[in-house]
């Protein structure tokens, strides 16, 4: 996937005289969030959700998990997910991607995700008393499941003076 801006669309339930929130001023929320939320759906059709790390980088989302990890396991039967991440407060932007959540298994891609790990959450990874110390080491050598979520489809909501509800449409 290229990083091509995708179409924006301010959405119904924007306050009136809200403005699109264009899609760099999203793109650089995904690239700094700490934390992100991603929702699966069991094979019985009840969802779940759980808190991870991820990156964007090359157009994409990317997390790790363990190969028994229940999200892996529900994107074994169904790859559709949702990513989301944003503040807890009635304050800034709230980012929801849509997508399918290929497994990754070129060397190259792999490594060129763990680097942007590393990059982004430092010591949490490089240092020996980091909370996921050799994290990019492990996605580097295969040992732990990487996916990839090309979007399809993602949503921005603006918060605070003006709320604003956008819709990016991702061009295939």
């Amino acid at each position: 996937m290229s990083d091509c801006d995708p179409v924006a669309e301010i959405g119904p339930f924007s306050d009136s005289g809200a403005d699109v929130i264009p899609w760099p001023v999203a793109l650089r929320e995904l690239e700094q969030a700490r934390l992100f939320w991603l929702s699966t759906v069991r094979p019985d059709g009840r969802p779940h959700v759980t808190p991870l790390l991820a990156v964007w980088t090359g157009g994409a989302l990317y997390f790790a998990t363990g190969d028994q990890e229940r999200k892996a396991r529900n994107l074994h039967t169904n790859d559709h997910c949702v990513m989301t991440t944003g503040t807890n407060v009635l304050d800034g932007i709230d980012i929801t991607i849509e997508g399918r959540a290929e497994l990754v298994c070129d060397p190259a891609e792999r490594s060129t995700t763990a680097d942007a790990y590393e990059s982004k959450y430092g010591d949490l990874l490089m240092s020996p008393e980091g909370t996921w110390y050799g994290l990019g080491d492990t996605i580097r050598s295969g040992r732990v499941l990487l996916f990839r979520i090309d979007p399809e489809v993602g949503f921005a909501f603006g918060k605070g003076e003006m709320y604003s509800q956008i819709r990016y449409r991702f061009q295939r």
